[in-house]
């Protein structure tokens, strides 16, 4: 069966890197997708949220997309709009019940992002929920990282939200022409156009070993030294955390808690500003105070804990779609007692890896990862050491936004558990930073604990941006 060539758009080669993460949804240490919780000030209109899905839906093509995988990998996966593509399949709704409070939300959030996706559809799902104490509701959206990270996320959503109660409707796109291919398709479309895309290849790589070649003869020294700096670099991103596991978080399960604190923006960048730090290294150094505390509390203190970053290499021309980020570890000053001097630790520490070299190295070698049997990229994958925690900070919007006519109050954000203990999320919006961490049960077994200590380094790190005579110092142990 011969098919036309698809619209621009419509049948785009998944990332190397993409194809990873879609891959790791198949086991649960690997699992990549995100959830946003979205508390809303009363019920949305649901007509009107299934029609604004259904809009985001036409304009956000990775929305109808599934990933079509050819049986031998000669070709490169596809993006491919699903014929089958059922909208109520995607956006489901339901109640809690009574009470319907914040903890039960968090909870039933957990088993959505603990449950994989569908890999035959398109990789996000959304449940709207009733039934919130108050009168309020939520929305809840899962999506695979293969389909975006958490700043194209954010991007992905201005097709969903309105910036008033009660706008002007907006005209329906047309839907996207759906695409019956198969991955015999992809392999045998690939197989005729081997001669071709071989001699392509060819030219290629004989033009850029041409170049090297020129710059060795003209420039032998610098080129050299580049290419050893960048080795270096490599190692270093690459090589395996820069402290040991800390002794209580070795354990790793399939059960995970979820607990939320917020802060004001503006507290958080007073504080930033008093030690000289950003708002990124204020949040970062609260979170290693609290986990520092909570060591202490169990009687088993440790200097530094490793900590794992999402760094985004995304620039305003790329889209929304696709992932454009890579990852640094730090050493986290978990043990250091001063606010002021942790977070003047961590910006030294994450200026100085964000200006590695080789900060791109994942994009480089993921090529060859992504043609590695599953058995081989789990031996891979098991015998890399993961950091401890893992956290990201997701700028979100600065102006209210609405949802099918609900205003949307508070945005968490929950993440993955890719072998680490726990993953942190700060999201900013309309002046308030919501922080989300999602941990394992086996690695932080006292939770009541640890939910009090994350609040107190976020409390130590919010009194530096207080004049002198107001603040208060909490006693180090918990």
């Amino acid at each position: 069966m011969t098919h036309p060539p698809p619209p621009p758009g419509q049948f785009d080669e998944l990332s190397p890197l993409d194809y990873l993460l879609h891959r790791g949804e198949a086991y649960p240490a690997t699992r990549s997708a995100f959830l946003g919780v979205e508390l809303l000030d009363r019920p949305a209109d649901w007509g009107r949220l299934r029609e604004a899905m259904d809009r985001a839906s036409r304009v956000v093509i990775r929305m109808r997309q599934k990933v079509v995988v050819p049986p031998l990998p000669v070709t490169a996966p596809r993006w491919v709009v699903d014929p089958d593509f059922d909208l109520d399949y995607h956006l489901r709704r339901i109640a809690l019940p009574a009470p319907g409070t914040l903890r039960q939300l968090l909870d039933l959030a957990e088993v959505i992002l603990a449950s994989p996706l569908d890999t035959s559809r398109p990789l996000w799902e959304a449940v709207y929920v009733e039934g919130l104490e108050g009168g309020r509701a939520a929305l809840l959206s899962k999506f695979s990282h293969a389909i975006t990270d958490g700043l194209g996320g954010i991007a992905l959503f201005e097709q969903v939200y309105d910036t008033e109660r009660e706008p002007e409707p907006r005209p329906m796109p047309p839907v996207p022409i759906p695409r019956d291919v198969t991955g015999t398709d992809l392999l045998r479309d690939a197989l005729r156009r081997l001669p071709e895309n071989t001699l392509a290849a060819g030219v290629r790589l004989l033009s850029r070993a041409a170049g090297d070649a020129s710059r060795l003869a003209t420039a032998p020294g610098p080129a050299v030294a580049e290419a050893i700096g960048f080795a270096g670099s490599a190692r270093r991103v690459l090589g395996p955390p820069p402290v040991a596991p800390s002794p209580l978080l070795r354990r790793r399960s399939l059960v995970s808690r979820t607990h939320v604190l917020e802060v004001p923006l503006a507290d958080l960048r007073a504080a930033a500003k008093a030690a000289g730090g950003s708002v990124n290294d204020a949040y970062l150094a609260a979170l290693s105070g609290g986990l520092g505390r909570y060591h202490d509390a169990l009687g088993v203190p440790v200097d530094e804990l490793s900590l794992a970053l999402p760094v985004s290499l995304r620039t305003a021309d790329d889209p929304a779609a696709g992932n454009r980020i890579t990852g640094i570890t730090i050493a986290a000053p978990a043990g250091e007692a001063d606010p002021a001097q942790r977070i003047r630790l961590v910006r030294e520490q994450v200026i100085a890896r964000r200006g590695e070299p080789a900060l791109d190295v994942l994009d480089r070698i993921a090529p060859v990862l992504s043609l590695l049997p599953d058995a081989a990229l789990e031996t891979v994958t098991a015998r890399i050491t993961p950091p401890d925690i893992q956290a990201s900070n997701v700028p979100g919007y600065s102006q209210e936004t609405f949802l099918a006519g609900a205003r949307v109050d508070r945005q968490y954000g929950m993440g993955p558990l890719p072998r680490v203990a726990m993953m942190a999320v700060l999201i900013s919006r309309a002046g308030i930073c919501t922080v989300t961490f999602r941990y394992d049960t086996a690695s932080f077994t006292a939770g009541d604990l640890l939910d009090k200590s994350l609040q107190l380094g976020f409390d130590e790190v919010i009194d530096l941006g207080r004049p002198r005579r107001g603040r208060r110092r909490a006693p180090r142990t918990s």
